[in-house]
């Protein structure tokens, strides 16, 4: 039989209802705390994934800062970097040391050749050598190594000079281009040398291209995905370029002796002027020359009309003032008890005009 209905005043029904009645509050109570908890949580894994993101953020901005803008070194550098510098300092100045003298003596060799002379039989020191060389600083070469000490690191010097990125950018791209067409260079070169008799007095531009082309070749940039190569891969190209430039230099260094001494022979009355005076009659003849005799006088014999080339070790390299390459020689004149030198100013120009 079902239970009857409970009376409304029936204290057993009333505290029934009231137990039920508070059950199901607190298990309200339970829902709303169970979803305010978790809408907590996921307020928080927001806002620790919005910290995350801010940090990746800000790290990025650190990089391309250091990247853009990289701190500057310290002022004070270890002792193991101090050794590297200076060893660096001391081979590139043996290099250059090196091609200089090189050039030296390329250059002074066509020129005293120009004159009948060989620069070997006038024992011309290093000292000397360098001397000669500083003919081939001129202001195409110093151009020319300022050019290859700059683009190399053109990129890091237009981001030193707050250029923007982009310009950076396309700075980068068009220097792997130029490293890609390596080949071109060599091929441009030996075509060149193909034409050897058609590019005079620019011949030097031949080995000069090839050189280049053989530096880019073992550039980074010009294999962007290529290993690391053994020494003899990548040190025979680099060997090949250096003799490619000391033929260079060589050839440069010989054109401009002859310049120089030509230059000296169309103005030969310019230079200072030799007269000789000997005890004993010499072979001296010329175009321009002049040969008295003086009675009574201990030299008894003058000859006038002669031109300095060169002094050295008490011996005299003298050409007539009429000399002629071609068919004219040179007189080297030694200095001794038999002879006296005088030397005196060649033809000046008149006063205010300046000499070329």
């Amino acid at each position: 039989m079902a239970a009857p209905p409970a009376v409304p005043d029936d204290p057993a029904g009333a505290g029934a209802g009231a137990g039920a009645g508070a059950g199901a509050g607190a298990g309200a109570r339970d829902q709303v705390l169970i979803r305010a908890r978790a809408r907590s949580r996921s307020r928080a894994r927001v806002r620790a994934q919005a910290r995350a993101r801010a940090q990746v953020r800000s790290r990025a901005r650190v990089r391309r800062r250091r990247h853009l803008h990289p701190p500057a070194p310290p002022l004070t550098a270890p002792p193991g970097q101090r050794f590297e510098f200076l060893n660096t300092v001391l081979g590139a100045g043996s290099l250059v040391g090196g091609l200089m003298f090189y050039a030296g003596v390329m250059h002074s060799s066509a020129y005293f050749a120009y004159f009948q002379i060989r620069a070997s039989a006038l024992g011309f020191g290093f000292p000397q050598m360098i001397i000669w060389s500083l003919r081939l600083v001129t202001l195409p070469v110093l151009v020319g190594l300022a050019l290859l000490a700059v683009v190399p690191r053109l990129p890091d010097l237009l981001v030193s000079l707050r250029v923007p990125h982009r310009v950076t950018r396309e700075v980068r791209r068009a220097g792997r281009a130029v490293a890609r067409q390596y080949a071109l260079f060599v091929a441009a070169g030996v075509a060149l040398m193909l034409l050897w008799q058609h590019i005079q007095p620019y011949g030097w531009a031949a080995p000069l291209l090839v050189a280049t082309g053989l530096v880019l070749g073992q550039s980074d940039a010009a294999h962007p995905g290529r290993p690391a190569r053994g020494l003899w891969r990548r040190g025979f190209p680099v060997a090949a370029a250096a003799l490619f430039v000391v033929w260079a230099i060589a050839l440069v260094a010989g054109r401009l002796g002859t310049q120089d001494a030509r230059s000296l022979a169309a103005h030969l009355v310019r230079r200072p002027a030799v007269v000789v005076l000997s005890t004993e009659r010499l072979s001296l003849t010329g175009p321009g020359m002049v040969s008295e005799t003086l009675p009574g006088m201990h030299y008894r014999y003058r000859y006038t009309g002669l031109r300095l080339i060169l002094e050295r070790d008490r011996r005299y390299y003298v050409v007539p003032v009429g000399w002629r390459a071609r068919t004219d020689p040179a007189f080297v004149i030694e200095d001794d008890d038999t002879i006296l030198i005088q030397l005196m100013p060649g033809t000046q120009p008149p006063q205010g005009v300046e000499m070329r």
